[in-house]
């Protein structure tokens, strides 16, 4: 079973922070998503939890598969895919270790796809609020699909390649649904005489983040990554395996890249990697933490179908000339929420005592109910708990005090700005 993966994680976490803290331990708190029983987002998910041994037929597996087990990953049921929560090595020392030198995520079950033809900009401009025509070649940007009511179907990257096609990535848990929605877009953009093709990619997806990706990548890349900046990309060979593209980008707010690498080279290009002793495997439970602690949204949890990019501060996604053109889904319901605002907003707590996990409500000094936690778990770098949440916009300013309702007791918190950890993607300085 899942939760019992998860329970050893949080005895290792406890134990650690015993330590650390002259005694008090913080626990553990894993989220998981209301969505679909698939699992949503990238971080520990689903409804139906259990360990990958007990329904290994029934899900599907990344290239990798043998290579975690013979790792000593512990595989669990992810977006229907058997995926490693973590290895040897506790979580705690995956996510310090990703934070101090480098690790490798497999995230191959990420949903990989290529737009080609002259209209591939306005084909996936009509689904998100990104401005893709004004992105640099290899350029590259965070966005969201939205729908018609102002609603998030997922958030994911778009890469304007020099290559003639858009390179595109977004979420395993949202696979169905947007291969789904993109196909009957396609649809009615060729029946309405538009030159677009949509291609659906095999490929596996490495990520390598943490401060010593660059030492560690360089010597096997002809390409000069002091050149390559955050969300920008190239095609590469790397460390012989020819056809990767390397992004720069990840997960966990520390410089780092993600590696479109084709299935028959994927075991030898890790295989590689670890063989520099600054280079670790690690698992979907310390993703999820560092990504927390960078403040970053999972989708299911912190953004789902109910939320507005307004709501959720993520306006910065939205380019200005498609405010203006207002040719999204659902820009009449979000353009207008930019000036008028909105009546919930997404932020960021920090509290100590109990963890706070996933909708635990959120109360002002006087105990009324203002918010719902969707995020939450002890941060390993801070040693205090860490969350996100929605509250009434009259408690959303950073340094409001306000109150966490944990195992029934109100439980001080404050209202914090994001990200909890300073990140550090390269910008080319």
């Amino acid at each position: 079973m899942l939760r019992e993966v998860l329970d050893l994680v949080c005895k290792e976490y406890t134990m650690w922070t015993r330590i650390l803290s002259g005694g008090r331990g913080f626990g553990f708190g894993f989220r998981v998503p209301r969505e679909c029983v698939r699992g949503v987002g990238l971080g520990i998910a689903g409804r139906q939890e259990r360990h990958a041994s007990s329904s290994e037929a029934s899900m599907r597996k990344t290239a990798l598969f043998d290579f975690h087990r013979d790792q000593g990953g512990k595989m669990v049921e992810f977006a229907g895919w058997s995926m490693p929560v973590q290895y040897k090595d506790s979580h705690i020392h995956s996510h310090m270790h990703t934070r101090q030198h480098c690790s490798i995520f497999d995230v191959s079950h990420m949903l990989q796809s290529k737009v080609h033809g002259r209209d591939r900009v306005k084909f996936i401009e009509s689904m998100i609020v990104g401005d893709i025509a004004e992105l640099k070649d290899n350029q590259g940007t965070l966005t969201l699909f939205t729908n018609d009511k102002g609603g998030i179907n997922d958030d994911l990257i778009v890469t304007k390649t020099d290559q003639g096609y858009l390179y595109v990535v977004s979420n395993a848990g949202c696979a169905d649904k947007d291969s789904a929605n993109m196909k009957a877009r396609l649809a009615k953009f060729k029946a309405a005489g538009h030159d677009v093709e949509l291609e659906f990619l095999e490929e596996c997806l490495i990520a390598v983040q943490g401060p010593s990706m660059s030492k560690v990548l360089q010597p096997g890349l002809t390409d000069d990554l002091s050149k390559l900046t955050f969300m920008t990309s190239t095609l590469a060979t790397v460390f012989g395996i020819q056809g990767c593209r390397v992004t720069r980008c990840g997960y966990t707010g520390e410089d780092g890249v993600e590696i479109s690498v084709p299935k028959s080279g994927v075991v030898a290009l890790t295989e590689r990697l670890l063989a520099n002793s600054e280079v670790k495997l690690a698992g979907l439970g310390a993703r999820d933490s560092l990504r927390l602690e960078a403040g970053l949204c999972l989708y299911g949890n912190d953004i789902d179908e109910t939320t507005t990019p307004v709501e959720a501060t993520l306006v910065w996604t939205i380019g200005k000339r498609r405010r203006q053109a207002k040719d999204f889904p659902g820009a009449e319901i979000i353009v207008p929420q930019i000036k008028a605002k909105t009546t919930r907003k997404r932020v960021g707590l920090v509290s100590t005592g109990p963890p706070v996990r996933q909708h635990t409500p959120i109360l002002s000094p006087e105990g009324k109910i203002i918010g719902e936690v969707t995020s939450g778990c002890p941060s390993p770098c801070l040693k205090q708990n860490v969350a996100m949440g929605y509250v009434d916009v009259a408690y959303a300013k950073n340094g409001t005090p306000i109150q966490v309702e944990v195992r029934k007791k109100a439980v001080k918190a404050v209202v914090t700005k994001m990200p909890f950890v300073p990140t550090n993607y390269y910008s080319g300085h």
